[in-house]
């Protein structure tokens, strides 16, 4: 279960901790700074969850406009969505509007791979090259074609996992 905190900017008020979008509406409209006056503005942050789900609300930059499909997607999602999320929107910059748009559509090819040089050995394994003779296999520099890998696929670490991303 994720549990945010509503932090007030308003310094003369205290915060509260929430669990639904239900709880937040009850807790913020009874939410009152020390001169008795309503609060409407509150900084929200991530305080217990899934690795991954801390990573997808920081990606996604969670607030009071979109914290309510931000729970909806994180019970929806599956993890590779997930990363596929995180990925898009923090490491490549993409726009995502939780209640409107999908994950599927977004074209990013992700691998769960320490390095670009295990990246290249398993694309000559899977034939990627072409069909490569026995007595040649000792000859190819998987550090040559890591560097051009490079040039297409970046490294990353999403809670806690390594992995290799091409955004198309």
């Amino acid at each position: 279960m994720i549990k945010l905190h509503a932090q007030p900017y308003d310094i003369t008020a205290n915060g509260f901790f929430f669990e639904s979008a239900e709880e937040y509406t009850q807790k913020a409209n009874s939410c009152r700074n020390d001169f008795g006056g309503p609060v409407e503005e509150f900084e929200l942050q991530f305080i217990d969850g899934e690795d991954i789900d801390a990573a997808l609300f920081r990606a996604l930059d969670i607030n009071q406009s979109n914290f309510e499909a931000f729970f909806e997607k994180a019970e929806d999602l599956d993890e590779f969505d997930k990363i596929k999320l995180i990925i898009a929107t923090y490491e490549c910059g993409y726009r995502f509007d939780l209640a409107e748009d999908d994950p599927e559509d977004l074209d990013i090819d992700i691998y769960e791979i320490d390095t670009l040089r295990e990246l290249a050995e398993q694309f000559v394994d899977e034939g990627l090259f072409g069909e490569i003779p026995t007595h040649l296999q000792y000859y190819i520099d998987y550090e040559a074609i890591a560097r051009d890998l490079a040039m297409d696929y970046c490294e990353t670490n999403v809670a806690g996992r390594r992995l290799i991303f091409r955004a198309s």
